[in-house]
């Protein structure tokens, strides 16, 4: 890949802005009609949106009525929580509101099948036990934007450890382990709810009002343009690197052309809590 395309839009629209990003990247071209497609959100607990630690549901409300706008109907929304029950995630979030308004089909990924999958020539993962759906569908990975104790951002990447069993078999080399995992799993399309980001770490509920949506089709892009917008420099955030040296998309944000709002008319300063800058270092 010699370049990428990431979209940024604003607005206060959630549902017509990742319309709006996912027309600007042609997403539609990324699926055939037929396919199975996971819609995969991040409800590490069961916090509201407003938190700044799980997903909008009107994010995936938005990426839903694209795939039905143009045709695409084999449509699942799947999560595996780390820390909660899934199925009360979804209804804290409204995201079952959204799977029956669309009749889409609702999955807790955590009770799914699970099969052990070898990893391409391995950083620090050698086997996982991954979620068959996973495997075996075209994923849309709709993170949130926020910042995480260890990785130093949790975005379209590290949010592929919800289809893991066990989870903590990640957290050791964690940034090795997200690269590994992602070239079993990489996303077919990535979009960062920034509605109401999340500073701090992952779990601090202190929201910062972005009111943006980053889509693109290459999800390490897309993560290097999340984390730029966030004021973190992609190029010192490991995993993202890895997954760039492994192949799976382009960090250099000189390669990335960025479509609609530019970064640095949208970034904001998320600031980092005591934990993450201590933990990171270990990642």
């Amino acid at each position: 890949m010699d370049e990428a395309s990431v979209a940024i839009v604003k607005g206060d629209d959630p549902v017509s802005m990742v319309v709006e990003a996912l027309e600007m990247i042609e997403a539609d071209e990324a699926f055939e009609i037929d396919e199975r497609i996971l819609v995969k959100p991040n409800y590490i607990d069961a916090s509201h949106p407003s938190t700044g630690v799980t997903t909008d549901a009107r994010v995936v409300e938005g990426v839903v009525k694209f795939l039905k706008d143009n045709d695409l109907r084999n449509i699942m929304i799947g999560e595996g929580s780390g820390m909660a029950d899934t199925m009360r995630a979804f209804e804290v979030s409204g995201i079952d509101d959204v799977a029956r308004r669309w009749k889409v089909s609702l999955m807790d990924l955590n009770d799914d099948e699970y099969i052990i999958a070898e990893v391409p020539s391995p950083l620090a993962l050698k086997t996982v036990r991954i979620a068959k759906t996973a495997l075996n569908s075209a994923i849309i990975s709709v993170p949130k934007l926020k910042l995480h104790r260890m990785a130093g951002v949790t975005l379209s990447l590290k949010n592929m450890m919800g289809v893991v069993s066990p989870k903590g078999q990640i957290h050791r080399s964690l940034s090795k382990k997200i690269a590994d995992l992602v070239s079993l799993v990489k996303p077919r399309l990535a979009v960062i709810d920034g509605i109401i980001g999340g500073e701090g770490h992952e779990l601090a509920g202190r929201p910062v009002e972005m009111n943006l949506v980053i889509a693109g089709l290459d999800p390490v892009a897309v993560d290097a343009v999340g984390a730029a917008v966030m004021e973190v420099n992609p190029e010192k955030v490991e995993h993202i690197i890895l997954a760039a040296k492994k192949g799976l998309g382009i960090c250099d944000l000189n390669k990335i052309r960025v479509l609609g709002e530019p970064i640095k008319k949208v970034r904001k300063k998320f600031k980092p809590s005591f934990s993450l800058r201590l933990l990171s270092r270990f990642a």
